[in-house]
This record gives structure tokens, C-alpha cells and sequence, in this order.
């Protein structure tokens, strides 16, 4: 039996917005966001020393990320801004849905974990990916502690 991608491409949290999330086991994350309404949205992104949050700091180093609508109609559109700590999504259907990619190498020294925390009610997935040890999913560590 072949070993299935979760576990040995990536670990998820689905249910992400506003938690810590451990990078210390993974190259990097994907943040995955939806927006069911063509509302727009504003994530911002820190960066911590452990699940508790200490020493929390924004993470400026998001310089692009993707949107499109979330229902598989549209391909992703890439866009650009100068590397800050937050992504606006705008009040539009083609950015209900945004992809944000951090990797560990961007994080301080002595921090290896990170949040996106929407401001609106935007669902946030957490995908860490590039995984150090790759394990059957019921092996994997939990990513929030």
C-alpha cells in the first residue's frame, strides 16, 4: 500500500484563523482562505516563538499571494504588493478565495511558529507542507502545539 499525500506531502488544519501553527517539523506553510460572500477580507500574518505566542510579531514577508473564487470556475490569479504582514482581499467574487505561502527560511531566528488571523469571517486552512518526517496521517503531530 502506497502511502496517501496527507503525511507525506502535507499536514492540514482546517479550522486555522487566529491559531499557532508549529513549522518547526515543515519547510514551509500555505495558508488557504475562503470567504463564501464577495465581502473582502483582511489577514495578517505573525510570527511566535511557541504556541503560546510569545514574543508574537508580524511577519512582514508576504510580497505575493493568489485569489480567485474558491469554487474551481477560475484558475489563480497572482498578485503583488510591497512584502508587508497583511493581505486584503477585495470585495469581489474573483478574491473570495486567497492562497498565501510562507516559508520557515522567512521566519526570525528562535521562531518557528506562525498564525493568519482573518478579520472578518473568512475560513482559514493551514497547510504545512514539505514535511521533515513523512508518517501515516494518524502518526502526524498535532501542528498547533
Amino acid at each position: 500500500m502506497s502511502q496517501k499525500a496527507l503525511g507525506r506531502l502535507f499536514n492540514s488544519t482546517p479550522a486555522a484563523d487566529n491559531v499557532w501553527i508549529n513549522l518547526a517539523d515543515a519547510g514551509g506553510v500555505t495558508f488557504v482562505c475562503f470567504l463564501g460572500a464577495a465581502a473582502g477580507d483582511t489577514y495578517t500574518l505573525q510570527q511566535a516563538k511557541d504556541g503560546s505566542g510569545t514574543g508574537a510579531a508580524n511577519l512582514a514577508c508576504i510580497s505575493e499571494y493568489h485569489t480567485n473564487t474558491g469554487n474551481g470556475s477560475d484558475a489563480w490569479t497572482r498578485r503583488t504588493q510591497a512584502a508587508t504582514h497583511t493581505v486584503v482581499a477585495a470585495a469581489a467574487a474573483v478574491q473570495q478565495a486567497v492562497a498565501i505561502e510562507v516559508e520557515g527560511t522567512q521566519l526570525a531566528d528562535e521562531y518557528c511558529f506562525v498564525r493568519l488571523a482573518s478579520t472578518g469571517a473568512g475560513a482559514v486552512n493551514a497547510l504545512t507542507r514539505d514535511l521533515n518526517v513523512q508518517r501515516a496521517p494518524e502518526n502526524l503531530p498535532a501542528m498547533a502545539v
